[in-house]
């Protein structure tokens, strides 16, 4: 393997020479760089929107519409490969490094490629004479790389065009540009959702933020699935954040929220099903208010579960000028708070079989004891959803998840 030297120019370079250079240059610059570091080959895949399948970056127009077979190591890399049946999409999956010997004493390795708890995709490698640095060398290489790749995704339409199938509706494209990235955590928490349909959202959305020492959550249902169902839920979200802002609390957003739908949709009654929270990292107390959703599950040590009921209060937009009661809840470190929306229970009804809140709950304890990440947990549950309803939804299926991992000793 290189010298430390080597592996700091390498990643110096790529430092320097990445501030002025648009996503597409990006894998040139990392074959530029990378041998350096002691890697002969550097390969950039970046997962698709509903994370089934991880696709190379390209310089240019690069290898398309070949789905890669399990431990799949040809000498001209696979345009495409699926999440769920290769080593690509392992290494994915359980956030780790997995290695293969290659050709002339080469080792190739996958190694995920993550922006903080964000999951992007994954770089293939191909190591010369790996020594006990060499993982730690791979992983700055990544981590420098998916800073690069976050920096740059969001003025880039080839970005889209890569992670996305197919042409996506305007309520999709206004929602995923406002919500937050899928994954977040630090020390105390972790935070991850998961949204489908993707490419064909009607009114549902998610939202979270961490100020200070609190994590704000909330979900979003509008009515409807069209484009004004759209145009509520990214009002609602926006709303929200603005009043947070500016310090409102629960009950004073909700009823600002309240009046700005019926001040803009009038006599439709355009109304939307909320739940909001604010959650204490110091103390571990969850404070919400649910407006008309579906109440919040708690699980607690992979066991126990309940159900966080609340008064009821009639959903935002529906001019009843009722009262929204707070409610709170104690939580212990490990607890995981659950949100979602009724398409996830809903789902396959129109077979007379829904998915359920029981299978819905027991999925995330099943996995939850397999010791998964929480956004794998998610992404395997969504299609689970997905397969029960014969791949193809009614109506949108949210779900966020936040673990509390206690409170973090001072850095």
């Amino acid at each position: 393997m290189s010298s430390p030297r080597d592996v700091h120019r390498a990643l110096s370079g790529l430092l320097h020479d990445g501030q002025q250079i648009s996503l597409e240059e990006l894998p040139r610059l990392a074959a530029r760089h990378a041998p350096d570091a002691g890697i002969r080959q550097c390969l950039i895949y970046l997962t698709d929107l509903q994370q089934t399948t991880l696709r190379l970056l390209a310089e240019h127009d690069g290898p398309a519409g070949h789905t890669g077979a399990p431990d799949d190591l040809e000498d001209k890399p696979p345009g495409e490969l699926r999440i769920d049946v290769t080593f690509a999409g392992r290494a994915f999956q359980e956030v780790r490094i997995l290695r293969k010997p290659a050709q002339d004493g080469m080792e190739c390795w996958w190694v995920p490629l993550r922006n903080g708890a964000e999951r992007l995709g994954v770089l293939r490698l191909l190591v010369e004479g790996p020594d006990a640095l060499a993982e730690e060398d791979a992983q700055c290489l990544a981590g420098l790389l998916a800073l690069l790749v976050s920096s740059k995704r969001s003025f880039s339409d080839s970005y889209t065009h890569l992670v996305r199938s197919r042409r996506m509706n305007v309520a999709a494209e206004m929602l995923w540009h406002l919500m937050p990235p899928l994954t977040f955590a630090n020390a105390e928490v972790t935070v991850a959702g998961v949204l489908e349909p993707a490419y064909e959202i009607g009114g549902d959305a998610f939202d979270y933020a961490l100020g200070d020492e609190t994590v704000h959550l909330a979900i979003f249902d509008a009515m409807g699935h069209d484009v004004a169902a759209g145009l509520a839920a990214n009002l609602v979200m926006a709303a929200s954040r603005n009043l947070r802002r500016q310090g409102a609390d629960l009950a004073s957003a909700c009823a600002s929220i309240e009046n700005l739908l019926l001040r803009e949709f009038g006599e439709t009654a355009r109304f939307v099903t909320a739940v909001m929270a604010d959650f204490d990292l110091r103390t571990g107390r969850l404070s919400w208010v649910n407006r008309g959703h579906h109440p919040p599950v708690l699980i607690r040590g992979g066991r126990w579960v309940t159900m966080l009921e609340c008064p009821p209060s009639p959903p935002l937009g529906l001019g009843l000028d009722l009262p929204a009661d707070i409610c709170e809840e104690q939580l212990e470190p490990g607890d995981r708070l659950l949100l979602y929306t009724d398409g996830i229970v809903e789902a396959g009804r129109h077979r007379g079989e829904e998915f359920g809140i029981v299978r819905f709950v027991d999925f995330i304890l099943r996995h939850s004891c397999a010791d998964l990440p929480v956004p794998e947990t998610l992404r395997r549950l969504i299609k689970d959803v997905l397969d029960h309803h014969d791949g193809h939804l009614q109506d949108d299926a949210t779900v966020l998840l936040t673990e509390w991992h206690g409170r973090a000793a001072p850095v």
